[in-house]
């Protein structure tokens, strides 16, 4: 299940997001529009911090995202309940932001519960290589449903994806990518429901966006299970982010993890 890339390739690359800074809503557009950032050199990863005053806890922080789970560490907490997902077949927009493929959801009829607190669907997007690895190890590609509560806090569920059969729910998406800052809408419906793997193990930890701002206090559930896509599917991403789109794993800081 941990056939992946080797990691010292993996944090050569230049990196992206685990969860979109469009939707943090603590910048406002003018911020957005006058900064540029990237994977790569003065303004990649490693710079994000000296970008503008409001990415300082993309170098400050203690609880960024991504990690690396290692499994030999994670508890057992049974006080986690488990992930209520309410998913549909939804009218997905699709969009090459510059950062990311991102498929918006405009419905607000999907959402998650955990521990109690539901979180309405905002956006789905990927990256490559995954941001988060396990036990050292990267997949060929991560995917992120991003959701937001009431009170405006964001819970990602992270799916891992390796290479192997044919996606069929990503199916269009994937063969209609368009070009850097380009919007269309997908002709027929996602159906989130099947994209998800049947193992609904999970990791659960409390961490960051992966792209600037880099704001904390982010609910990061994390399923152990990959899904698969088609080495055609993986490489037609790769083709719009030769360099790679994702942050590397970031230090632990006595965080907690924990699997359900």
């Amino acid at each position: 299940m941990l056939k992946k890339i080797n990691p010292a390739g993996v944090l050569s690359l230049a990196m992206l997001m685990g969860c979109s800074a469009e939707t943090e809503k603590k910048m406002d557009d003018d911020h957005k529009e006058d900064v540029t950032w990237s994977y790569a050199g003065e303004t990649g990863p490693s710079n994000w911090h000296t970008l503008h005053p409001e990415y300082a806890a993309c170098g400050e922080g203690e609880k960024q995202s991504p990690i690396n789970i290692d499994v030999s560490t994670v508890e057992l907490n049974d006080d986690l309940e488990a992930l209520d997902l309410t998913y549909q077949s939804t009218p997905f927009s699709l969009e090459n932001n510059g950062h990311t493929i991102q498929l918006t959801d405009p419905t607000g009829e999907n959402s998650i519960e955990v521990q109690g607190e539901e979180y309405t669907l905002q956006q789905l997007h990927f990256h490559t290589p995954s941001e988060n690895s396990l036990n050292g190890n990267h997949f060929e590609m991560e995917g992120h449903l991003v959701h937001q509560n009431e009170a405006g806090e964001l819970a990602v569920l992270a799916f891992l994806i390796e290479e192997g059969k044919n996606n069929s729910v990503l199916a269009e998406a994937f063969s209609n990518m368009p070009s850097e800052n380009n919007k269309e809408e997908l002709a027929s419906n996602v159906k989130l429901d099947l994209l998800l793997p049947e193992d609904m193990s999970t990791f659960h930890y409390s961490g960051s966006l992966t792209t600037p701002p880099c704001s904390e206090g982010v609910r990061w559930v994390v399923l152990e299970e990959p899904i698969q896509l088609s080495e055609q599917q993986i490489k037609t991403f790769s083709e719009h982010f030769p360099h790679g789109n994702a942050r590397e794993p970031q230090p632990l800081n006595k965080r907690e993890v924990y699997v359900k």
